[in-house]
Formats: C-alpha cells, sequence, structure tokens
C-alpha cells in the first residue's frame, strides 16, 4: 500500500491547476527548441551516422553468406563417381573465408570449352563438333572468388530515389533523440519539481544525471550488444525458411530507430519506481508483494516496444526485471527524509 498522508502534494505550492498547465507548455516548448538544435547538428553528422549503423547489418549478413558458402561447398558432390573434386581443399575455403573475408560462387564449366576460351586448347569449336547433347557429366566445378565487401548480396539497397533523403532525415532526427535526451530530461523534471515539496526536489537534481546515463546506457546496449543477437536470428531464421534476405536500408533504419529508444526509455525504470515510492505512492511493500504482476507487465511492454521477435523483446525483459529489483534495492535502503522541511 501507499503511503497515507494528510498534505496535499500541492499545497505547499502557489500554483494553480492552470499556472501548472502553463509550465508544462513552457517545459515542452524549450524541450521542443533544444531538439530541433540538437536535429541540426544532427544534419551535419547523418551521413558518417549512416554508415556506422549500416555496419551491424553488413556483419552480420557477412556471417550469414560466410556460414552459407561453406556449407554450398561441404554440401557439394561430384556428378559422378569418379567426377572431377572441388580444386580448394575445405581448411583452404575455411581460411579464405573466415580469416581473409573473401566470398566465392561456385560454378560448372567444361574444362575443355574454358581451355579454348583462354586460348590453351586449340582452335575454336565447329558447329557440331561437340554433338547435340549438352554433356552434363562432364562439367568440372570452379571457384569464383571476390572480397565479401563486393559481394552484392551484403550490399544494403534502396528503392527509389527519395529512400536516400528519406534515410538521410531519419539519421539524422535520432542523433539528434540522443544529443538532447540530457535537455529534454532536464525539462521533464523541472516541470515535475514545480508540484513538489521542498524536500523532494532535491530528488530531481540527482535524478537528471542518473536519467540521462541510464537512457544512454540502453541506446548503447541496443546498438553494440543487442543488433548482433536480434540480427543472427532474423537470418538464421531466414535460412530455416529457404529464404535468401536483401535487406533495405530504409527498414533497418526504422529498426534502428525503435530498439535504442525502447531501451533508453525502458531503463528509466528504477527512478521512476524511487520518486513513486518518494512521494508516497506507492511504498517498497507493494513493489515487493506485486513482483510477479510487474514481470508479467514488463514482458507486455517489451513485447509492444520491440520489434516482432523474441530475442529484442528477451534483451529489454530481462535486464528491466533486474532494473526492477535494482530499484526495490534502493527504494528500501537509500535513506529518506525524515521531515517534510528538511
Amino acid at each position: 500500500m501507499a503511503r497515507l498522508d494528510d498534505e496535499d502534494l500541492f499545497q505547499s505550492s502557489t500554483m494553480t491547476f492552470g499556472e501548472h498547465l502553463e509550465e508544462l507548455r513552457r517545459c515542452l516548448i524549450r524541450a521542443a527548441a533544444g531538439f530541433a538544435l540538437a536535429v541540426m547538428v544532427g544534419f551535419f553528422v547523418a551521413r558518417p551516422f549512416v554508415h556506422l549503423i549500416e555496419q551491424p547489418l553488413k556483419r552480420a549478413l557477412a556471417t550469414y553468406y560466410s556460414h552459407r558458402a561453406i556449407e554450398t561447398f561441404d554440401g557439394w558432390r561430384p556428378r559422378v563417381a569418379d567426377g572431377p573434386p572441388l580444386p580448394y581443399s575445405r581448411d583452404e575455403v575455411v581460411d579464405a573465408v573466415e580469416r581473409h573475408g573473401m566470398s566465392f560462387e561456385l560454378r560448372e564449366v567444361h574444362a575443355d570449352r574454358l581451355a579454348r576460351v583462354l586460348g590453351t586448347g586449340g582452335g575454336e569449336v565447329a558447329d557440331g563438333a561437340g554433338g547435340a547433347d549438352f554433356r552434363t557429366d562432364d562439367l568440372v566445378p570452379l571457384l569464383l572468388w571476390q572480397p565479401m565487401v563486393k559481394d552484392p548480396r551484403v550490399s544494403i539497397t534502396t528503392l527509389s530515389a527519395q529512400e536516400a533523403f528519406g534515410l538521410y532525415v531519419k539519421a539524422a532526427l535520432l542523433v539528434g533523440l540522443v544529443l538532447a535526451a540530457p535537455w529534454i530530461f532536464y525539462q521533464l523534471w523541472t516541470f515535475v519539481a514545480a508540484g513538489l515539496y521542498p524536500h523532494e526536489k532535491r530528488y530531481v537534481h540527482v535524478f537528471l544525471p542518473v536519467s540521462t546515463g541510464l537512457f544512454l546506457a540502453g541506446v548503447f546496449l541496443a546498438f553494440f550488444f543487442v543488433f548482433d543477437f536480434v540480427l543472427d536470428y532474423l537470418l538464421q531464421f531466414n535460412d530455416w525458411l529457404g529464404l535468401d534476405p536483401d535487406p533495405r536500408i530504409s527498414e533497418w533504419m526504422g529498426f534502428v530507430l525503435i530498439l535504442p529508444i525502447a531501451f533508453g526509455i525502458g531503463f528509466q525504470l528504477p527512478l521512476v519506481m524511487l520518486f513513486l515510492e518518494r512521494i508516497g505512492v506507492v511504498d517498497v511493500a507493494t513493489y515487493a508483494s506485486q513482483w510477479r504482476l510487474a514481470v508479467v507487465v514488463i514482458f507486455v511492454v517489451s513485447a509492444i516496444l520491440t520489434p516482432a521477435d523474441p530475442y529484442s523483446m528477451l534483451f529489454l525483459a530481462v535486464p528491466l526485471c533486474l532494473l526492477y529489483l535494482g530499484g526495490m534495492a534502493i527504494c528500501r535502503w537509500l535513506p529518506a527524509p525524515d521531515a517534510r522541511g528538511a
């Protein structure tokens, strides 16, 4: 149960309800102005940022097609029992793919025809000299190599002329949101502080840097850790269905926009818990007794905030469950002021 108190939350405030709305309007305007300035900065760094956010997807695609290449090598069999083998050993292929970042396509040719084309096996073939039938049993395997970075399957495409510009704007918005996050949180806590008791306003000065740090921690966790696992899972699911992915950069950008912001907002949970406990809305006993319900709510909210795959949901829900326990511990052990005027 929440703590009961005879004193109204806004009793000591001289602001009326209309003045609180006016304060909210001012805070929103200041937050929007700061965000606009940050977006202007974002336009100057959007291009390198786009190249930065491409890297997890390109790494995942390179890993996916590297494994596919080795599986293709292992699965190849000669057309006839005594047919010609592959021109490379498996160890050479694995070394080329994994250590040298090479990609290959497995093709088959008629060795005698290839020799004629290269000028090492005689003149041109006369019409009908090879017979009327195409000789599949005489085909010889050939591996065509290229660097993985030049493999068209690893490149990220756009399907319209205006898509690149939309991507550039989205990148600027994401950069602006991350840069403006401390200012936006400051405006949010400033508005909250307007309706608090004097001893409660001190928490705003503590919450602001911690809130910003938690937001950035969630963003960096999503970008530098979660993306790789989620992409590996999604590409493996493509492989399981027998489909080759052909990702578009705009779709990937939408994924990049949703996941880090969801993590950054979700990581505010301990501060929200502490704030509600300190102003008497919820107490520690309620947090402890309702932990099962809290876990269910966390998983439902994580499923809503993240894309439709189990890994991103779990990577958000599990840290939030741990943060919920951390929030209870902070509420229990962080000393609260004894008097309201303290």
